[in-house]
């Protein structure tokens, strides 16, 4: 891969930097306060706005740069093999429901892109879910039903246009993709020319629920609101205890030119081979951007780079007229049911908000849990709204999923901890590489970034605990229970943290072997 590639920089953020918003320095009243700047913040921040709602949104840095600036903006009804199990386990009904709320969130984004004028690269193209394998092709024939039953145009169909055989593929015509940056900045403009406020580089660290409700952020101003949206991918502030039902994924992507003729006309996805997904964006010079997305894992896990560069063979042993330029990783939560929490946050509450758990499919999701979140705030709310309910608790059908991944946090916070080495003195680390080691009783988290400078702070995640991990490739401390990710000085790059790993005054004396090292 070429030099763009090493940088893991996200396609969607080298092409669309956008005007920057100021910071908040002073304490300020509004109708309504969005915290978050990703697809779900601004789509429910747009649509207050466009209700008459006097709103100000809050982003801790740039607003849809975090999950939103790295995904790989497929708008589409279709999430793998979703409804034969939204039909089995909640109804024909719910699946309905879920079909009609994230396809009219297609449309809605096809509507509003072209009321704003907004170039943002929009193509109508169909939505496949496909297997390779004659073992999985009962199950993609279940789907093709559930999914036409809950009222997508879905068909079982053996042909597509990939330039490999599949067995058999789910095809749900009047999908889409675009460039989600260039729509999500049109948004945040017709916000502020509504009234809206914007703050960047404006973390929240408090909430305290009332009449007003008050969110306090990191340079001390305090917003007070009647209502409140916690829109942070992961909650910051979690009432409803939701960081027990939210497993956070990690996925991988490569991206490069083709030529126009190797476009495979449509999105694609596989649960096969770790995911994989595959689509395309204009790219000029008769070429195309090819996007493959795969290789998921938990945060934290070791072997990121492996990972990435399996990644990029697959894509071009698939595609071998692809010239990989671009590589980069985004971040999801999965909740226990398959289905997002969307509503309101926590049984005592009428006037704080959620959105969470989009399981990788938050750009349909995301403008769905704006109108769903603006509706029930003006009184307005969708019919489909109960099944996204936040509130909810299947004991029966969730507890297979929360016991597992409970039993993956217990053991990352005990087995983390036995596991650290002592530290040693008899061996450096090399420029790019970190662990975590015990030092005087505690643990401590050392790397030398790729300039040679070394770094130390406490590995103790801030917020519940967990030891950090040393991911090689994107040059950070991840924390492998719910997600969080700290850049190498300890400044959250991620939440739910919202504090950064502890300081510590001095360098441990000597170095740091017994590395958590990235298997090349």
């Amino acid at each position: 891969m070429g030099s763009a590639a090493d940088s893991y920089e996200s396609y969607w953020m080298a092409t669309a930097p956008g005007p920057e918003y100021p910071r908040l320095t002073e304490s300020l009243e509004v109708d309504a306060v969005v915290v978050g700047g990703g697809v779900a913040g601004l789509c429910t921040a747009g649509e207050l706005a466009r209700a008459g709602c006097r709103v100000a949104l809050v982003e801790a840095d740039r607003i849809a740069s975090g999950v939103t600036g790295h995904t790989t903006a497929k708008l589409s009804a279709l999430h793998g093999l979703r409804y034969a199990r939204l039909a089995r386990e909640q109804g024909t009904d719910r699946a309905r429901w879920y079909a009609q709320s994230q396809q009219e969130a297609v449309e809605h984004v096809v509507r509003t892109a072209a009321e704003l004028g907004v170039d943002c690269q929009l193509e109508r193209v169909p939505g496949y879910v496909y297997t390779e394998t004659e073992d999985a092709l009962e199950d993609v024939r279940a789907e093709a039903r559930a999914a036409a039953d809950a009222g997508l145009a879905a068909v079982f169909t053996e042909e597509t246009g990939l330039p490999f055989r599949v067995a058999g593929a789910v095809r749900v015509a009047d999908q889409a993709q675009f460039h989600p940056r260039r729509y999500l900045l049109a948004l945040a403009e017709d916000l502020v020319a509504r009234g809206g406020l914007v703050f960047e580089h404006t973390r929240a660290t408090g909430l305290t629920e009332g009449r007003p409700c008050r969110v306090t952020t990191e340079g001390g101003a305090v917003v007070s609101a009647a209502e409140v949206v916690v829109a942070t991918h992961y909650p910051v502030f979690d009432r409803a205890l939701l960081f027990a039902r939210l497993r956070p994924v990690r996925e991988l992507v490569v991206a490069g030119a083709v030529p126009e003729d190797a476009d495979p006309q449509g999105m694609y996805v596989t649960p096969e081979h770790r995911t994989r997904s595959v689509r395309t964006a204009p790219y000029g010079d008769g070429r195309r951007l090819l996007i493959v997305t795969g290789e998921k894992f938990t945060p934290g896990s070791s072997g990121v780079r492996r990972r990435h560069d399996r990644l990029a063979d697959w894509a071009c042993e698939r595609f071998p007229s692809l010239r990989p330029g671009y590589r980069w990783a985004a971040q999801d939560n999965s909740t226990t049911d398959g289905v997002p929490y969307v509503g309101r946050f926590h049984v005592g509450t009428q006037h704080v908000h959620v959105a969470a758990g989009f399981d990788g499919w938050g750009m349909s999701g995301g403008v769905m849990a704006g109108r769903l979140l603006a509706g029930v705030i003006i009184g307005d709310e969708p019919r489909w709204a109960p099944l996204y309910d936040p509130r909810r608790l299947r004991p029966l059908r969730e507890a297979p999923a929360l016991v597992k991944f409970q039993a993956e946090v217990a053991r990352h916070l005990v087995g983390d901890w036995i596991g650290v080495p002592s530290m040693p003195d008899d061996q450096d680390l090399g420029a790019g590489e970190g662990a975590v080691v015990r030092f005087h009783g505690r643990r401590v988290a050392v790397c030398r970034d790729r300039e040679g400078r070394l770094h130390t702070v406490g590995a103790r995640c801030t917020h519940l605990g967990c030891t950090v991990h040393f991911n090689e490739a994107e040059q950070s401390w991840d924390c492998p229970c719910h997600g969080s990710r700290f850049a190498l000085d300890g400044t959250v790059v991620q939440g739910p943290a919202t504090r950064p790993l502890e300081p510590l005054d001095t360098d441990p004396p000597g170095p740091a072997p017994g590395r958590q090292d990235d298997a090349r």
